[in-house]
């Protein structure tokens, strides 16, 4: 089976695609919701996963894989293990993206930023924007689902295992509150 297809189908099998009324750590709302983390808590499924998108950034002669907590951590550490590099994760400290814990990044080292699910890009941005600060060069973007509908640009190449197209809606034009149905806010991101 080709590899979207294998990240949607391993979703569904552990129940990590949910139906309902999300409210997503974007700040959108949505009848579907992507919970990586129920897919992720399974060593070999995570390994199999990071292997292929690893793959992907083959090349590029990475230094350091970095994801942001909380989303970003396991597949993070599983896309470093693979291509033989440092694994950090960035904690949103005070609403900032911070590096905690003796994690450093020397000026110069070549950086993959890692994500379980791209929405708005808004973490993965906030990611970049702290390796930039440190002075590290990143090369790339990867996460397992980019359901932006490509249309979030890092200014470095973004590459996934699939792409889904799950609607999302503002607070103000939401059907579902509309409808009352009762918001979920399954994340881990606190707004």
């Amino acid at each position: 089976m080709e590899i979207e297809g294998n990240v949607v189908s391993l979703l569904l099998e552990t129940g990590g695609l949910l139906r309902g009324h999300f409210l997503l750590s974007s700040g959108l709302h949505s009848p579907q919701y992507l919970q990586c983390a129920l897919l992720l808590q399974h060593p070999k499924r995570a390994s199999h996963l990071g292997k292929e998108l690893a793959k992907k950034f083959n090349q590029e002669k990475i230094e350091i894989v970095i994801g942001p907590a909380l989303g970003g951590i396991i597949i993070a550490y599983e896309v470093a293990r693979v291509l033989g590099t440092r694994a950090l994760f960035a904690e949103r400290v005070e609403e900032k993206m911070q590096l905690r814990r003796g994690f450093k990044i020397n000026s110069g080292e070549k950086v993959l930023v890692v994500e379980d699910v791209i929405t708005t890009g808004g973490s993965a941005k906030e990611v970049i924007e702290l390796v930039n600060e440190l002075g590290g060069v990143v090369v790339g973007v990867g996460a397992l689902i980019d359901r932006s509908q490509g249309k979030v640009n890092f200014g470095v190449p973004l590459k996934t295992l699939a792409n889904l197209n799950i609607e999302t809606y503002s607070r103000e034009a939401c059907p579902l509150c509309k409808e009352g149905l009762p918001l979920v806010k399954p994340g881990s991101k606190i707004k």
